[in-house]
């Protein structure tokens, strides 16, 4: 295929190493609130997720409740360590800069205030003004791993799904993006990232995965050598 017509990054996890933050607040008001689950846990299983669908599928699975009041706690105190700790993914800023030339831009589950943030604290947000797409403001307010954000962005952006590269590094973010038909690179690289990390990846449709942001530009030029069976 030629150049790919448009490079969707996700946020944690891909250009913030914010996913472990995260997951540690929310293991802590998960056990507080009598639910027994380690921050690690948490990002192996449900990175990618709202807290909101996490805490759906710990009441499913563990026929518990919690109170709603929960949720904006829990973001509330997120928020707060993030602009405190979040650092950017090493060397994203450099990986991003070499593909400029194309068009680029981000597609998170997070808010747009929390996604602004974090750019703002790690410096990286001159290279996506303006390109900032959230799920949640989105027409359907669908969170990944519905395709919703993905194909918005897509058709905001003029590109076509099929000509589409989305850099992932959960399970429903790729799951969404192969859904909206778009081809994905798994990215291992984040502190939250384990052992069977990169495996999951590719069971959930990733082509293929990286553990450094330096190798990004090389592989999307391989990649685009040929089409994928999306």
């Amino acid at each position: 295929m030629p150049s790919p017509e448009l490079i969707i990054f996700d946020c944690d996890g891909v250009l913030v190493d914010s996913e472990i933050v995260a997951a540690r607040v929310e293991a802590q008001m998960l056990r507080e609130a009598g639910y027994e689950i380690s921050a690690e846990e948490i990002a192996e299983r449900y990175s990618g997720l709202t807290f909101r669908d996490i805490l759906l599928s710990i009441e499913q699975e563990a026929q518990m409740l919690f109170q709603a009041s929960l949720i904006d706690h829990a973001e509330a105190k997120v928020d707060d360590r993030l602009r405190k700790e979040v650092k950017a993914i090493p060397g994203v800023a450099e990986a991003v800069a070499e593909l400029l030339r194309l068009k680029i831009c981000i597609c998170s589950n997070s808010t747009s205030q929390r996604i602004e943030a974090m750019l703002q604290r790690t410096r990286l947000a001159p290279l996506f003004e303006g390109v900032i797409f959230s799920s949640l403001e989105t027409p359907t307010r669908l969170p990944k791993p519905a395709p919703d954000v993905f194909l918005h962005a897509a058709e905001r952006m003029g590109a076509r799904p099929g000509a589409c590269f989305v850099i992932e590094d959960s399970v429903h973010g790729i799951v969404g993006a192969r859904a909206a038909g778009m081809r994905v690179i798994g990215f291992t690289g984040a502190s939250h990232s384990h052992p069977r990390h990169a495996d999951m990846l590719m069971d959930a449709g990733a082509e293929t995965t990286i553990s450094r942001m330096s190798d990004l530009g090389g592989v999307i030029a391989a990649l685009s050598e040929f089409s994928a069976d999306i």
